[in-house]
């Protein structure tokens, strides 16, 4: 990370009487402090760092605009807790014309894996609760994704891109989309759920800087997020999954997101049609 950081602070050769408004971070903004300090590349003769409390567009600064924007306003599904709408709301009130927002790119993929173990542990169970049915507890627990960590031996099929954003010219509109997916096996196996997780990008950097929050990249807070199927999918080798998601903040609370997922295969051993609905809360 301090690296990235440093990378960061040379992007654009920031200098002296530059702004910089960080919110929403935690470690990220100490490395930039202090690789601003220790940078050779850049010498500053006074570091003034201004603490504002307040929600983003409550506050006013004491400057007109500022040269960067810096957040780590991502959340599980990447949309999750809608703390992109912040950032974009800073970026049109504050930036200047020729600023930065970092990061400044971010994509949703997805995949399918098989989870036999963990479903009949946590969502069949409800079938059958020391003899008693218990089907409707299980219905809502299918709607909840589950934010966890995938191993990469789970994976059936490739990873598909669901959707780009560009933060630097994006508007909040764009954070609600419909998009399709086509995935295809890699193996004979069971697909019991969906996976979706989220890479970042720093482009404005002097080299491309990121990081990935999938299943076959290194562990990090966000995990990733499982979609469990009403169904067991039988698929074949180079047999695809095809359907689309429908993505989009919830009407009462903006914070949570609902998911729409519609799937279908049509392969030797499994065919299958069904529209299923998630609730991040």
């Amino acid at each position: 990370m301090a690296d990235m950081a440093n990378e960061i602070v040379k992007a654009n050769g920031y200098s002296n009487g530059e702004y910089l408004l960080p919110f929403n971070c935690t470690l990220l903004f100490i490395h930039i402090v202090f690789s601003w300090l220790w940078n050779v590349n850049i010498i500053l003769l006074c570091v003034v760092i201004t603490v504002i409390k307040g929600k983003v567009e409550e506050i006013e600064l004491p400057v007109p605009k500022v040269d960067v924007i810096i957040s780590e306003w991502m959340g599980y599904f990447l949309l999750f807790e809608n703390m992109l709408n912040t950032v974009l709301y800073a970026r049109d009130k504050w930036l200047t014309d020729d600023g930065v927002v970092l990061p400044d790119r971010a994509s949703l993929h997805l995949t399918a894996i098989e989870d036999a173990e963990y479903k009949e542990d946590k969502i069949e169970f409800w079938n059958n609760v020391y003899g008693f049915d218990m089907s409707c507890i299980k219905k809502q627990a299918m709607m909840e994704p589950l934010v966890d960590t995938v191993d990469a031996n789970q994976i059936v099929t490739n990873c598909r891109l669901l959707k780009t954003m560009d933060i630097s010219k994006m508007t909040p509109g764009d954070a609600s989309f419909t998009v399709p997916f086509k995935l295809t096996a890699q193996r004979n196996d069971y697909i019991h759920a969906l996976v979706a997780y989220f890479d970042v990008s720093f482009t404005k950097c002097h080299k491309l800087m990121g990081f990935s929050t999938g299943p076959r990249s290194k562990a990090t807070h966000w995990k990733q997020t499982v979609l469990y199927l009403e169904d067991v999918i039988t698929i074949c080798e180079g047999e695809t999954l095809t359907g689309s998601m429908t993505v989009a903040p919830n009407k009462k609370n903006p914070r949570d997101i609902d998911i729409k997922l519609k799937y279908s295969i049509n392969g030797n051993r499994c065919q299958v049609s069904r529209t299923q609905f998630y609730k991040m809360r």
